[in-house]
């Protein structure tokens, strides 16, 4: 890949706010032609700089409450609490860390009823020593699903 150039850093910072312009105005907003600034682009693509365009797309579900469980445990590992964890499909991911932390549960509920019932079921387990609540406002960054 060659080095990028002032141009190549102008169509990325345009493109990374709007995916969606059209070659013509791209090309009209950084002066080049219109060939010149698709053949860039398909440049950058091919070189992996641009690894493709997408939807950002908000909270569709008002009912959709996303939460980190953050759980500290008296012994580990536990078996049983994964195989009860495992049973929930309100369970998205489950991870053992290193630290002052045991697991991260990432939680999506139909409601904050919902929250609080699987949350109270989960306290509730004999290993579970503490567990604290992050309810998630919004997502800033999400590279799992880019």
């Amino acid at each position: 890949m060659r080095k990028l150039d002032a141009k190549d850093r102008e169509i990325l910072d345009i493109l990374s706010r709007d995916a969606r312009i059209a070659t013509k105005a791209l090309a009209g907003r950084i002066a080049l032609s219109r060939s010149a600034t698709a053949e860039r682009v398909a440049n950058l693509e091919r070189a992996g700089i641009i690894r493709g365009y997408r939807a950002d797309i908000g909270e569709i579900d008002a009912g959709n409450v996303r939460a980190m469980l953050l759980i500290k445990l008296q012994r580990t590992p536990s078996h049983d609490l994964l195989d009860t964890l495992a049973q929930s499909p309100q369970v998205r991911r489950v991870s053992s860390v290193a630290g002052e932390l045991d697991l991260i549960v990432e939680i999506a509920a139909a409601s904050m009823d919902d929250l609080n019932g699987l949350r109270d079921g989960i306290a509730g387990h004999a290993v579970v020593a503490d567990i604290t609540t992050a309810v998630v406002l919004r997502r800033d960054i999400d590279r799992e699903n880019a």
